[in-house]
């Protein structure tokens, strides 16, 4: 009688919520692009998550997927006002980490110019908390 179409539907069927993954990965060291021997997770891993997913050119590796990356590199050089290098800027960051189930929102984006570098500060909105975030392109 499990099965019976007389029961309501709450009743024969089980709602399951997936289990969160672990976010454990491999420490790195970004300064010299090499494993730092240790594993991370938690808010450590997601943090490292959003600077390799920054720092990493979307469709250049075929080892990730289409959704990984930034396209931060097709904007560079380009002869663009300011107020649409900033809307790009915060559209292509914002692709690159969305996609994550840790992640919730993009916001708070400051972007500043100074010589030929722009510094570009966002926070990252977790299941979580909250992650501060700062880029120089």
């Amino acid at each position: 009688m499990a099965l019976s179409p007389l029961r309501k539907q709450e009743e024969r069927f089980v709602l399951v919520q997936p289990e969160p993954r672990s976010s454990r990965t491999y420490a790195l060291d970004f300064d010299s692009g090499e494993f730092t021997g240790h594993m991370i997770d938690g808010m450590e891993a997601l943090r490292q998550f959003i600077r390799k997913a920054i720092i990493t050119a979307r469709y250049r590796y075929l080892i990730y997927n289409g959704q990984y990356g930034c396209e931060l590199d097709s904007l560079l050089g380009q002869d663009i006002s300011q107020e649409l290098l900033k809307s790009e800027i915060t559209r292509v960051i914002t692709e690159a980490l969305i996609y994550d189930e840790r992640i919730e929102a993009v916001s708070r984006f400051q972007i500043v110019r100074k010589a030929d570098e722009l510094y570009v500060s966002f926070q990252v909105q977790t299941r979580d908390g909250i992650i501060e975030q700062e880029v120089t392109i």
